[in-house]
């Protein structure tokens, strides 16, 4: 992930953990978890995109590390979490949203925190409100970026041909991976080549779904992160958990997370949405404010989905200022 050298000024100073931990989840997983900022300030979770993007140093920036105590985690089989998505013998079966949510309530209580802000950008939007309407008593605030639900719209729209209206070279690309034949239902037919336990049929695969997906999150090229995201093991599991997930449309019922954001309605809340997100669309955001009128939705002008394009950057961390109590 591209680190935020041109976000100086915008996040808070780089710090380092003061405790880092693995937590025996259950099917053989350990999840990674790391504690900075103050010990004994506000609590707040930031959940992480793809799935299976993991985390970064650079994340804890959005926080101000005097009033927050700061909690990180990598989300089952990426990151610094075990086993790893890139292993052949890792089984995705344990991994779902469900598993996701248990997780941050077992984290939540191994850490003796009893109310905590969760904060979450992308697929880390969708774990959060599923998190929220699932334990809406632990969360103080929400705070979302780029919002992303898992609908079927929304998939077809990025997996199936809708946003090659704007980046037609990039798709083509993507496509090139898939025989014509079966190139009208994508995510399943990547889902066989990614799962494929033969390296030469899942590792190229994996980086051309990555590499899709890297090259249109700003709005200007950002050659660097499409690097960093797609090197073989990175690649392999943000690929494979990312269509796990999408193949099983996250578990939900079709447009669960809007339908049940009546839940949310006595939780402080902010949405941020950059204009030109190619991959989650500002419509979606739009549904959930309209859902949810208490959150107030920040639309980024000059922004897509990234958190590390400057706009989206600075309101995040408007937001988290906010509420730092």
């Amino acid at each position: 992930m591209r680190g935020p050298e041109h976000l100086e000024g915008i996040l808070y100073p780089a710090i380092e953990p003061y405790e880092t931990g693995m937590l025996l989840v259950g099917d053989g997983n350990r999840v990674y978890w790391e504690q900075s900022g103050n010990p004994d300030g506000k609590p707040v979770v930031f959940l992480h995109g793809g799935p299976g993007g993991g985390t970064a140093p650079w994340h804890r920036r959005f926080f101000d590390p005097e009033r927050y105590r700061i909690v990180l985690l990598d989300q089952r089989g990426c990151g610094r979490s075990t086993p790893h998505a890139s292993d052949p013998a890792a089984d995705p079966r344990h991994n779902t949203t469900w598993h996701l949510v248990a997780d941050l309530e077992l984290l939540r209580k191994n850490l003796g925190i009893e109310t905590w802000q969760v904060f979450g950008g992308s697929w880390g939007s969708a774990l959060a409100l599923a998190y929220a309407q699932t334990h809406p008593d632990a969360v103080t605030e929400l705070v979302l970026r780029g919002i992303f639900t898992l609908r079927r719209h929304e998939l077809e729209w990025f997996y199936e041909g809708g946003a090659s209206a704007i980046f037609p070279d990039l798709w083509e690309d993507f496509l090139g991976q898939i025989p014509v034949l079966e190139r009208s239902r994508m995510i399943e037919a990547y889902h066989r080549r990614l799962f494929d336990p033969d390296p030469a049929v899942h590792v190229p695969a994996a980086q051309a779904w990555t590499r899709w997906e890297a090259s249109t999150l700003t709005l200007f090229p950002d050659p660097g992160l499409v690097d960093s995201m797609t090197t073989p093991a990175e690649a392999t599991a943000f690929a494979r958990i990312e269509n796990h997930y999408f193949v099983n449309e996250g578990w939900f019922r079709e447009g669960q997370l809007i339908e049940d954001a009546g839940v949310l309605r006595g939780i402080p809340g902010v949405i941020v949405q950059g204009r030109f997100d190619v991959c989650t669309p500002a419509m979606t955001a739009w549904d959930l404010h309209r859902a949810w009128p208490e959150a107030e939705l920040v639309i980024v002008p000059d922004a897509s989905h990234s958190a590390s394009e400057p706009g989206i950057a600075r309101a995040l961390r408007e937001a988290t200022d906010r509420f730092a109590g």
